[in-house]
């Protein structure tokens, strides 16, 4: 069990500075999600000429969103689960059952991170975005449209991101079937401004 405890130790704790990381940036995606969408709605609205970008920017914002914030809600068992047969089981086969199911989980992600890889670096990745332009120096005199893989960029860090979650809560899993609960580190609290 030392090495299992030494193994999960700095991942738990890389893990909670990652995961601290991604929920601030999470909150910065949504807030600039909700004013792209807002920005829209008056353009379309109010002033009837609708923007061309603002769709996009909002669905480049939930991309990221969703990749950073994903892997928070799946270590604090915010996933939608269906665990009833697991706890109708005695405590080692449910804690047997938990673990296959995050093995087969893993296989899943590994299987996702290969996928996302291709997505950020193969040929869909090339293309650009229709209508979102960054800066392309710094006198702001020439304009470029974002490339389509900084978008497939979040599918691929938050399935990494997933993956060493996955593999703590492997880890949390064996720790507790050996008897070994109270000697697992803590998960920090999450508060609702992202910090631990």
């Amino acid at each position: 069990m030392g090495i299992l405890l030494a193994v999960l130790s700095p991942l738990a704790f890389v893990n909670s500075h990652l995961l601290r990381i991604g929920r601030a940036i999470g909150i910065v995606a949504v807030a600039l999600m909700v004013v792209a969408i807002l920005i829209q709605v008056v353009f379309r609205y109010v002033l009837n000429n609708a923007l061309p970008w603002p769709d996009e920017a909002a669905r480049f914002c939930m991309l990221w969103m969703t990749g950073l914030m994903a892997p928070t809600a799946f270590r604090r068992g915010g996933f939608v689960a269906i665990d009833m047969l697991g706890q109708a089981l005695p405590r080692v086969l449910g804690s047997l059952l938990s673990l296959f199911l995050l093995v087969v989980s893993l296989a899943v992600l590994v299987i996702a991170v290969q996928i996302g890889y291709a997505e950020v670096t193969g040929f869909g990745g090339k293309f650009a975005t229709a209508s979102l332009y960054v800066p392309g120096n710094v006198s702001l005199t020439e304009w470029i449209r974002v490339p389509r893989s900084w978008m497939m960029m979040s599918i691929f860090v938050g399935v990494i991101l997933l993956t060493l979650v996955n593999i703590e809560l492997i880890l949390r899993n064996l720790v507790s079937t050996f008897g070994g609960t109270e000697r697992l580190p803590a998960l920090p609290d999450v508060d609702m401004a992202g910090a631990d």
